[in-house]
């Protein structure tokens, strides 16, 4: 047993949240050194995570067996969000590059998306992978608002929206363009619906601090509605992942926020630092994985997340 991690601890806010975490589980701190830790992604078959160091333009592996932390890619186009697509590759957002790649079995880096009606990218900021092989993201601006995650450069779409890379023609449409950030992004389990935070608050006042719910069209190719599902109370819902029962555990300013199916959040885990996205791993699923500023961090839970 070891001792609770100072700044550290659950909250409970509505009682459905006690059911979701073990009493004596406590968050543990895995490694630190980085400058903005993003984009964790699990990979079963390895047993090892990786994530985004993003300033420091390199990609993180942290090793399930021992315990280690290496560097996975360096440089890595100050890569953003990452994740596994149904091959087990390795799909990433490259903010320097103003593309979203994909790393083959052999090892080699193949380019999924970097144009849109001939115009460059923004920034790729998250992803995602549907079932049918297609691959969603999120193209706000900072990776190209300054030089310490990217190259600053003027936007050549000027707006930021999310888009679909088809797995067959390879075109990439845009399915959503009403945010003002695009940021994290993460589908139910029955892909019936997209989930898609909204961080336009960084950067204009009064702006969107929410998760929106967004309904995939009948053919799965698209998107309508886009009501707010949840507004974010500290801080901006960065990056965030489903557990099998629908919850949102998503990033905030003080830690992982929990919401339930209805939008209402029911409880917190208290991360000492400012947590830019989260993911689920484990063979169960049932160990939560918290990437924060500095740090890497994890906590088993009382639920199975979707991969």
């Amino acid at each position: 047993m070891f001792g609770q991690l100072e700044g550290t601890g659950f909250e409970t806010i509505h009682p459905e949240f006690n059911q979701c975490f073990i009493g004596h589980a406590r968050v543990e701190r895995l490694w630190t050194g980085a400058r903005w830790s993003e984009g964790p992604v699990w990979f079963p078959a390895g047993r090892y995570l990786l994530w985004s160091d993003i300033p420091n333009n390199r990609l993180m592996r942290w090793d399930e067996t021992d315990g280690s932390v290496s560097d996975f890619r360096t440089p890595s186009n100050n890569s953003n969000g990452n994740t596994v697509d149904g091959q087990g590759r390795l799909v990433s957002c490259e903010h320097l590059t103003r593309r979203v790649t994909r790393t083959e079995h052999d090892g080699s880096v193949s380019v999924i998306a970097h144009l849109v009606d001939g115009k460059r990218l923004n920034s790729p900021n998250d992803v995602v992978v549907k079932s049918d092989g297609s691959i969603w993201f999120t193209d706000p601006s900072y990776g190209i608002m300054m030089d310490y995650e990217g190259d600053r450069a003027t936007s050549e779409i000027g707006a930021c929206h999310v888009y679909r890379w088809d797995p067959e023609s390879h075109e990439v449409v845009a399915v959503a363009t009403d945010f003002v950030k695009p940021n994290g992004l993460a589908f139910s389990a029955d892909e019936k619906t997209l989930f898609v935070s909204d961080t336009g608050g960084t950067h204009q006042e009064g702006g969107p601090a929410h998760i929106r719910a967004l309904c995939v069209t009948e053919d799965g190719k698209g998107l309508s509605g886009g009501d707010v599902f949840a507004e974010c109370e500290n801080g901006f819902f960065d990056g965030f992942r489903l557990d099998r029962d629908g919850r949102i555990w998503s990033s905030a300013a003080d830690g992982v926020h929990c919401i339930n199916r209805e939008g209402v959040l029911i409880g917190k885990i208290h991360i000492p630092e400012i947590v830019g996205n989260v993911c689920f791993g484990g063979p169960k699923l049932n160990r939560l994985f918290i990437a924060a500023t500095s740090s890497l961090y994890s906590i088993y839970l009382n639920v199975n997340g979707i991969k």
